[in-house]
């Protein structure tokens, strides 16, 4: 089914709708790795001997090097175009998940994590740009939430389908068959897709001051600080602080990633129809610091932890989304993937950071100090967007 030459509203609809499920899977595809890693954790560390210190360095490793070929990845985009990147960086996840499954040791195993952080860096940048060319206008908020959305889907996928065909076929089986499942929608992608030179030529200039970029960049090195920590802790938090059981302290993690899919979508379809999507990052992040207090409060009152988890997903996971609305409506589509990944190297430098951070202090004094630290992170993250409130001539 090819989408190239779409006839009428009817068929403009069913393309966007098909461009919108291609695109949400494959931001879900482009980080897979490391939410199977994580949910497969217990099986790589007794079945495959890989130490514990190992698996938390993957995370570093994988945002880390997404952060620094970032700074690169959004030319290339724009260079190469966006359906050429799309369907390298599936395949290129196709690749490091099958390295994954082949992985005899620690080496191999941080090298293919290594290599599946291109298909992070070029995700966005990817992505949006076939927005760009394919979605009228008015609808791009909504696609845009949709297919940030993919990554919260993604880590559903590991947690759970993908983590059952592992307890029967072994935890190889389960990464070999997500790779494979990769270079399917790389295939499918190639059939759905425009052409790069008829996407280059679907949309006219837009405007996007380099000062404006930068301050998203750092807007969501901020946010992404935050939201790894918050990750990474809360379902511990729970069990040691809060008594929860093991499975209880996960349906923490659960029930942000579904609060986040529900923020992402619609706080995104509402920044769409807004002529400055960014206004919305101030209440954004200052709903997010007054929910990591919630979570910080709940070792008086365990009730609130629930209540913090679902406004973190709501607020925080939901202003990543927002700030790449904030691209696609602003950026010239000529350099809307180097404008993209510049913003994406913020956002993966500080899930590499925010983690090792909030660890320090929660060793030093408890999770008192660690939840401080993040609430100040989205509060310094409000006060970085507050000027982004103006219209963009002020930031020239």
């Amino acid at each position: 089914m090819r989408l190239e030459r779409p006839v009428g509203p009817a068929s403009d609809r069913v393309r966007e709708r098909w461009v919108t499920v291609l695109l949400t899977t494959a931001m879900g595809v482009s980080m897979l790795q490391l939410f199977l890693i994580g949910a497969l954790g217990p099986r790589l560390v007794g079945e495959a001997g890989i130490s514990r210190t190992a698996i938390g360095l993957t995370t570093t490793a994988g945002f880390g090097v997404a952060a620094l070929l970032s700074l690169t990845a959004g030319r290339w985009v724009d260079r190469l175009g966006a359906r050429r990147c799309l369907v390298a960086l599936l395949l290129l996840a196709a690749v490091a998940l099958a390295l994954i499954g082949s992985a005899s040791g620690t080496l191999m195993l941080l090298v293919a994590v290594a290599l599946g952080g291109l298909p992070q860096a070029l995700a966005n940048p990817a992505t949006n740009k076939v927005i760009l060319a394919t979605v009228e206008p008015g609808r791009r908020g909504a696609v845009t939430g949709w297919k940030q959305s993919g990554v919260q889907l993604g880590a559903f996928a590991a947690g759970l389908p993908l983590a059952a065909l592992a307890a029967w076929t072994g935890w190889r089986g389960a990464v070999w068959t997500a790779a494979v499942i990769a270079a399917l929608i790389a295939c499918w992608a190639i059939r759905v897709l425009p052409s790069d030179s008829t996407a280059a030529a679907a949309t006219p200039p837009a405007d996007m001051p380099r000062a404006r970029v930068g301050r998203l960049a750092l807007f969501s090195f901020l946010l992404g600080c935050g939201i790894a920590a918050v990750n990474t802790y809360l379902a511990l938090f729970g069990a040691e602080r809060l008594g929860l059981g093991p499975v209880v302290a996960a349906w923490l993690v659960a029930v942000l990633g579904l609060t986040g899919v529900a923020g992402r979508v619609g706080w995104s379809r509402r920044a769409g129809r807004l002529d400055r999507a960014e206004v919305l990052l101030v209440p954004l992040a200052a709903g997010a610091c007054g929910a990591v207090l919630l979570l910080g409060a709940a070792s008086w009152v365990p009730f609130l932890v629930w209540v913090g988890a679902a406004a973190v997903g709501a607020f925080a996971v939901a202003g990543n989304a927002v700030t790449m609305v904030s691209v696609i409506k602003r950026a010239d589509p000529r350099s809307a993937g180097r404008d993209s990944a510049l913003v994406s190297a913020g956002f993966f430098a500080g899930f590499a950071a925010g983690p090792p951070l909030f660890g320090i202090l929660v060793e030093i004094g408890g999770y008192g100090p660690g939840w401080g630290l993040v609430a100040a992170e989205f509060a310094a993250a409000a006060a970085v967007a507050a000027p982004l409130r103006f219209r963009a001539g002020a930031l020239r």
